[in-house]
């Protein structure tokens, strides 16, 4: 199945759309997506939401799996499992997210082709748009087997 990821991403989560959130790469295992700077999506102290930097940083991972698994989608339906972020600094201004799956595609399809339920990590990084670190985050993903 071939198709395009970011496209897909916006036209199956609204919300990634309503802030905004638009996708600079996408290939095989990894994703980079960007947040404009909007003064609706705003803190209490004027840089992005922490919900904001949530959303970018969750739809780039998703398009990062996506990217490596969106293959797999009729006979698997993917979802995030968990979620960890560390915001490390105040963001200001536009930020980028950059997605990296952390697990093979073979490791993973391999507990899919055993009829079991993968779990895999996509780390990312977010970061203004000069390339300071803003915050972290690790998404579980899985796999759930289409019955």
């Amino acid at each position: 199945m071939t198709f395009d990821v970011g496209t897909f991403m916006l036209e199956s989560v609204p919300f990634a759309r309503t802030l905004g959130i638009s996708f600079d790469t996408v290939e095989p295992g990894r994703a980079v997506a960007r947040m404009p700077d909007r003064a609706d999506l705003h803190n209490h102290v004027g840089g992005p939401h922490a919900g904001a930097l949530f959303t970018l940083a969750e739809s780039a991972s998703g398009a990062a799996m996506l990217s490596a698994f969106g293959d797999q989608l009729p006979r698997a339906t993917p979802l995030a499992a968990g979620a960890t972020i560390r915001y490390v600094k105040l963001a200001m201004g536009e930020v980028v997210a950059e997605a990296r799956l952390r697990a093979s595609r073979e490791e993973v399809l391999a507990e899919l082709d055993a009829g079991r339920r993968p779990e895999f990590e996509v780390g990312v990084g977010i970061a203004t748009a000069d390339g300071t670190p803003v915050s972290e985050m690790t998404v579980t993903w899985t796999l759930r087997p289409n019955r």
